[in-house]
């Protein structure tokens, strides 16, 4: 049977929740049989990050869905390009560093992306492909999975996924803020899963 590894953040910054942990959590409320799903939430920590990832993905999963959020943006971003390249949001440019220093450049997913963003937008989620993860721990999951795949000689493809921030999240706030509820954001997540599960 298909097995994959579906991965969510802790929360960070301003926020008590992730949005990707929210819909994780929503999502397990009424898992498909098919496929087989393993959860993990990864700390906001380029290192703690990576060690979780490697040993997770020691278990060769065939595929690998990673989600996170993404404040302002408000649709589904289906991210295809993971760069060798790191930094916080709030350091210099000269301060970034590589995230593996003898490998590639850029690793783009090999999933139909494309043809994923268009059967969300057919069942209503708002959702597109996006070239840029950023530099953060989005970027770099995204580019260690792939890399560490290599690596390993494993066969598991990889994704990112963007979400929006959660309704809940910015119920106490006053400035306005693109949102998606979390049920809607599992159920494009659902949607995905049912995809590979053929």
């Amino acid at each position: 049977m298909t097995s994959v590894l579906l991965t969510a953040f802790d929360a960070y910054g301003p926020w008590d929740e992730n949005s990707s942990w929210l819909t994780l959590i929503e999502l397990t409320r009424n898992l498909p049989d098919r496929p087989t799903v393993t959860t993990r939430r990864y700390p906001v920590d380029f290192q703690a990050m990576r060690e979780c990832l490697a040993r997770d993905l020691d278990a060769n999963y065939d595929f690998a869905i990673h989600m996170g959020q993404a404040p302002g943006r408000g649709r589904i971003e289906l991210e295809a390009i993971g760069l060798n390249v790191a930094g916080k949001p709030d350091q210099h440019p000269d301060e970034f560093f590589k995230l593996a220093e003898e490998g590639a450049v850029a690793y783009r997913s090999d999933l139909p992306l494309a043809e994923w963003s268009a059967k969300l937008r057919k069942a209503g989620i708002p959702c597109q492909v996006s070239y840029i993860a950023g530099t953060y721990l989005c970027n770099a999951t995204l580019y260690l999975s792939h890399f560490l795949a290599e690596q390993k000689s494993l066969t598991t493809r990889s994704v990112f996924i963007h979400l929006p921030l959660d309704v809940s999240q910015v119920l106490a706030s006053r400035k306005d803020s693109a949102t998606m509820t979390a049920a809607t954001m599992a159920a494009a997540i659902r949607l995905l899963l049912d995809e590979l599960a053929g």
